[in-house]
């Protein structure tokens, strides 16, 4: 039977790659034969990521990057380059979030959030584009969010909101520019799934299961099928698009 989401032979780069998404992310892609680069600030963990991917027969190179630091991206994006020899897919996972009334929300910890969520996407974006124009291929995936599609209920995280609404034009903006070296660019937008920056409690999981069709949180495994099948060529004819894991939640 044919493998529809095969990555045998594919490179990949995922930011935010030491914990949450972006580990799982990794380990998924391994798991269906890319080798991986794991972009993230916390070395430690991404030798211990490196690790769990070779025991099960993959490769993963660490790159300890911050997102934010132009030189940082474009050093790590040459780094994998000189190993690999080229880029194939890469996923812009990397992302902060402020809990703060908007009223009490400082420049400095607005500033953060952009340069991570958005600014640093766009620097990933334009340093691996480079090797993805030149050998006419590649597969961006941008980790967007359903608060960039709706306002969180009764939680004021305005900045994460507008970085991850701004993350679904950015998306297609990209799509259309870059279509005609056999780019593609789309997005997923999660709901709520547990992680360090959403961590589950009680009135989260009441909220769910008041507001949301299917009433939980979501399981990481339920966004990797998304994530394969826009990181193969099987979704080459699909491009500009930010398709919503949430459950249902912004369906009502």
């Amino acid at each position: 039977m044919k493998n529809y989401m095969d990555l045998t032979g594919k490179i990949a780069i995922v930011t935010g790659a030491s914990s949450g998404l972006g580990y799982e992310y990794c380990k998924a892609l391994a798991e269906n034969g890319a080798k991986v680069a794991a972009f993230a600030r916390r070395a430690e963990r991404l030798e211990k990521l490196k690790e769990e991917i070779e025991q099960v027969g993959g490769i993963c190179l660490p790159v300890k990057c911050d997102v934010t630091k132009e030189e940082q991206v474009v050093a790590g994006v040459q780094k994998v380059v000189d190993t690999f020899g080229r880029i194939d897919i890469l996923v812009n996972n990397a992302g902060a979030i402020a809990y703060c009334p908007t009223t009490e929300l400082t420049l400095e910890s607005w500033q953060k959030v952009v340069d991570i969520s958005l600014t640093g996407y766009f620097l990933m974006a334009r340093e691996c584009a480079k090797n993805m124009i030149a050998n006419r291929y590649g597969r961006i995936i941008n980790t967007a969010s359903m608060f960039g599609k709706i306002a969180s209920f009764h939680n004021p995280i305005l900045v994460y909101n507008a970085t991850k609404g701004a993350v679904p034009n950015f998306t297609r903006s990209l799509a259309q520019e870059w279509a005609q070296y056999n780019i593609t660019v789309n997005a997923i937008g999660p709901g709520e799934f547990p992680s360090e920056m959403m961590v589950p409690t009680e009135e989260a999981e009441k909220q769910l299961q008041e507001r949301c069709p299917i009433g939980r949180f979501g399981r990481i495994e339920e966004l990797c099928g998304q994530l394969l099948l826009f990181a193969s060529d099987s979704s080459s004819y699909t491009t500009g698009q930010t398709i919503y894991i949430d459950g249902g939640y912004t369906i009502v």
